[in-house]
This record gives structure tokens, C-alpha cells and sequence, in this order.
């Protein structure tokens, strides 16, 4: 057990977050007050004490997409940004990816989509000047919406592509269809030059992985912590250099492994895999980046040095430009405070 002073020096560490769904990190209050405005009946979806309402994956996602609902257009999805990055900025994060996706966002209409990545970026750019913690976008599919919308979801993610949108990747539920049924939309997205990562082996096993990989061929793999059931497929994403955006708050909240102590990001660790640590969608786990450091250390007994390690995994993998992870960079070290 650490002592609660090495563990607030070990919560202060500048962090790198590579998995975090924008409107998944939407504050209830921020979604409650959207509602309000909007004269939107959403109290279904918060518990007594304010948070989000929800027990298991299924219900989660509805939730989720409620909550969603009432974010919409360019100026909600600039206030979200200002939101989100300023609790991101308050846990110490320095860089931060978050899935943003064009379903949510216009429609999947490219047009749409521009002006609401116009509004985000000119949010972002406000908050990186104000807080000192950069953002970039990772343009997302929803599984669960389809090939077909994917495709859509691809399109935009090229037409945007540069130095704000800077990668693609997939979300939405594991069990619709197959990684290699949207093999179409990561080709259009890496045509574009962009980064691409997608969610696999949260809930689907090992082969789910393997899959996406293999169809995919992605650098990220988002949880992937199924991977660590299969010493084969551990060794090639060790070998193969493949980052995992291990989010453990998450996955202990919603049943991918029992507790914090028994989450197989040692496991993964051990094995020489790439890991990296998010939230994934922290006001729905109640965690931020800081709980997520605190829970690692007093369960691993893991200290300052193991989580530089892992901040330094995690920008090495980032989907961002030279300049942008030098200047972030000095961050870690504290050679920079923007």
C-alpha cells in the first residue's frame, strides 16, 4: 500500500490520455443543463444523486446515446470540448485523443461535419491556451450503426483529415458484425494519412484482436485486454509493437474483470505489450485520470517511474504531427507549461 503522499505525487504526474469518447465524457450537470435549455425530459437517465443511470453494457450504450441526444450542433459540441478538457486539465492531462464521431455530428453529412469540427477545433485551440492541455480528434464509426454508416463515417473522417483530425477508429457495441465487415472505411481512412485504431477484445475474446489486425491492420487497439488469455497473440502484439488503450476504471465498472487488482493490465504489462491508461468515459465509471493512477499504484504498487513509462508509451503512440508530441513532451518534464 502506498502512503497517501507518494500516491497525491503519483495523481499530479502529467498524463497522456489516448481513449476518450467525447460525448461519453460529458459531466451530467453539462447534459442536465443542455436538457434544461432544450426543454428535454432526460431524467431517466440520472440517478438520485446526479450521476448517469445505468447496470451493464446494453444499458450503458442507451444511456449513452440519451444522453447524446441533446448535444447537438456546432455550438453545443464547442462547449462540450471547453468542458471536457477542462476536467481533463484538472486531472493533470497534458494530451488528450477523443473519439468524436460524424453519426453524432451532422449526420454523417460532410458539410455538417465541417462546421462542427471548425467549432471544436476553435475550442480546443481556446482551451490548449488557457489550460495548457492539447486535444486531437479520432474520428469513430459506430459498430453497431453498420458498414454502410461507416463508410459515410470514413468519408468525412478524409475529407477533415490534418492536424486536428488525425486518426479513425470504431466504438459501439463488439458483438454487431465483424471487424472485416468495415474494412472498406479503415482503407478510406488510411488513404487519408490518418491513424487507426479500433475497439477489440473488451468483450469478444482473443480472436476478436487477432481480427482486427489482421483485417484492420491497426497500430491501437481499444481495452484489448481479452489479448492476455492467449500467450500467442500476446507475443505478436509485443513483437509487432501494438498499443493497447487499456482503460481498467472501465472495465472493473462494467464487468470486464471482477476488480482493479485482478485487471489483466500487469498481465499485458508483464508480457512486454504496449499499454497505455484512459477513462474511456469517466463520469459514467466515476474515474478520472488521477483515480486511474491512484487505483493502478495501490493495486500494482506500481510508482512515479511505471506511470512516466506509460505517459511516454502513450504519446509515442499518439496520432499527432513532430511538433505537437515535441512540445508535449517537454510537458512530461515539465520543461513546458503552456
Amino acid at each position: 500500500m502506498r502512503d497517501d503522499e507518494t500516491l497525491e505525487e503519483i495523481a499530479r504526474l502529467p498524463k497522456v490520455e489516448l481513449h476518450l469518447h467525447l460525448e461519453g465524457a460529458a459531466p451530467p450537470a453539462f447534459v442536465r443543463g443542455l436538457a434544461a435549455e432544450k426543454r428535454v425530459d432526460l431524467g431517466r437517465i440520472f440517478r438520485a444523486d446526479g450521476g448517469y443511470a445505468f447496470e451493464g453494457f446494453g444499458p450503458f450504450l442507451s444511456v449513452y446515446e440519451a444522453a447524446t441526444s441533446v448535444i447537438d450542433g456546432p455550438e453545443d459540441y464547442a462547449r462540450l470540448v471547453r468542458a471536457v478538457l477542462e476536467t481533463a486539465a484538472a486531472a493533470d492531462v497534458v494530451y488528450c485523443e477523443t473519439f468524436v464521431s460524424p453519426d453524432f455530428c451532422g449526420g454523417g453529412d460532410v458539410a455538417a461535419w465541417r462546421e462542427h469540427v471548425a467549432a471544436m477545433r476553435e475550442a480546443a485551440d481556446a482551451a490548449e491556451r488557457d489550460l495548457g492541455v492539447t486535444m486531437r480528434g479520432v474520428v469513430t464509426c459506430v459498430r453497431h450503426f453498420g458498414p454502410d454508416r461507416a463508410r459515410r463515417a470514413a468519408r468525412c473522417a478524409a475529407e477533415t483529415a490534418g492536424d486536428w483530425i488525425t486518426g479513425f477508429g470504431m466504438g459501439g457495441d463488439e458483438a454487431a458484425g465483424e471487424q472485416k465487415d468495415f474494412a472498406w472505411a479503415f482503407d478510406c481512412a488510411r488513404e487519408a494519412g490518418l491513424g487507426l485504431t479500433t475497439h477489440a477484445g473488451e468483450w469478444r475474446g482473443p480472436d476478436e484482436v487477432r481480427a482486427a489486425l489482421d483485417h484492420l491492420r491497426v497500430s491501437r487497439i481499444g481495452h484489448g485486454v481479452r489479448a492476455a488469455e492467449d500467450p500467442a497473440l500476446l507475443e505478436r502484439l509485443a513483437e509487432d509493437g501494438v498499443v493497447l488503450e487499456v482503460c481498467p476504471g472501465s472495465n472493473v465498472a462494467l464487468g470486464v474483470a471482477p476488480r482493479l487488482d485482478a485487471h489483466p493490465i500487469a498481465t499485458l504489462r508483464d508480457a512486454g505489450v504496449k499499454v497505455t491508461v484512459s477513462t474511456d468515459d469517466p463520469p459514467f465509471f466515476h474515474t478520472d485520470m488521477r483515480a486511474e493512477y491512484i487505483g493502478l499504484a495501490r493495486a500494482f504498487g506500481w510508482d512515479a517511474g511505471d506511470f512516466d513509462a506509460l505517459a511516454r508509451t502513450a504519446l509515442d503512440a499518439a496520432f499527432c504531427d513532430a511538433d505537437t508530441r515535441a512540445r508535449v513532451a517537454r510537458r512530461l518534464t515539465g520543461d513546458e507549461r503552456a
